[in-house]
C-alpha cells in the first residue's frame, strides 16, 4: 500500500469510516446515508455533499469502485485497497479501546 494513501486515510474521519464500512456491500449514495443512520441509531447523519465528495475521493484513490449505474444512481463497492484501509482503521480503534480499558480515567 502506498504510504500516501495510508497517511491520508488512517486515522479516518467517522464519516469516512462509515462510508467505507457500508461499501462492504454494493450501495448507492442515498442507500449509504440510510444505512449509516440505521447503524448508528441516528447519531451519525451524513450530508449529501460530504457523501459525494468522499465517494469521489475514495474512488480516485482506488479504495472503492463504481460498479454500475442504475436509474441515474451510481453503485459503489470496496476494492481490496479499501478493505485493507478499513482493516487498519479497525485495528487502530481496537487498540484505542483496549488501551482505554487498562487505564483508570480520572
Amino acid at each position: 500500500m502506498e504510504d500516501r494513501v495510508r497517511r491520508v486515510y488512517v486515522p479516518m474521519t467517522e464519516t469516512g469510516f462509515y462510508i467505507l464500512f457500508s461499501l462492504k456491500q454494493e450501495r448507492h449514495g442515498y442507500s449509504i446515508i440510510q444505512y449509516v443512520r440505521r447503524l448508528t441509531g441516528g447519531q451519525v447523519v451524513i450530508s449529501a455533499g460530504t457523501m459525494y465528495g468522499t465517494l469521489a475521493k475514495m474512488e480516485k484513490d482506488g479504495l472503492i469502485v463504481c460498479t454500475r449505474e442504475e436509474e441515474k444512481r451510481k453503485l459503489y463497492r470496496q476494492m481490496p485497497l479499501g478493505q485493507e484501509i478499513l482493516e487498519l482503521e479497525l485495528a487502530r480503534i481496537r487498540r484505542l479501546y483496549k488501551n482505554s480499558m487498562g487505564e483508570e480515567w480520572s
